[in-house]
């Protein structure tokens, strides 16, 4: 195990570590940008991620949005001892598309010693439009020998 340590180069070595060995790899989910307090996430809309009639499948925003708040929970946490979990998720879809890119901003709303709350935004990387919002929390845990 590592630390996702709070200074940003350690944290994305760390994230494209973690990567090949997560759904972040098969969907082609991408860092953009993390801070202390955002993370911007970007995945390729292709066949493995529509649903049957060629739009963006729903299921998938909301890989994606757990992605992006789980992996971003992770910022600072020493993941020897600690790991989050994603206790709630919700989202709204507003918007489709079917091809193009998405990219998935979420920003901290609360972070305590136990729990993290991510709002999400879904937006279509060509567009512009929003596709989906979401919250998720995520409770922190203490690894058991």
């Amino acid at each position: 195990m590592m630390s996702m340590a709070n200074d940003r180069e350690t944290w994305i070595e760390g994230f494209r570590q973690m990567q090949a060995h997560t759904v972040a790899g098969p969907l082609q989910i991408s860092l953009v940008d993390v801070e202390a307090d955002t993370i911007t996430l970007r995945m390729p809309i292709t066949d493995a991620s529509r649903q049957p009639m060629g739009l963006l499948h729903g299921g998938v925003s909301m890989v994606l949005a757990e992605t992006a708040a789980s992996m971003h929970s992770c910022w600072g946490l020493d993941l020897s001892r600690f790991y989050p979990v994603g206790i709630e998720i919700n989202g709204s879809h507003l918007r489709s598309a079917r091809d193009g890119h998405v990219l998935a901003r979420a920003t901290v709303v609360r972070r305590t010693r136990t729990l993290v709350v991510h709002s999400i935004e879904i937006v279509h990387e060509e567009t512009g439009d929003l596709l989906c919002t979401s919250r998720v929390t995520n409770l922190i845990r203490e690894h058991r020998p």
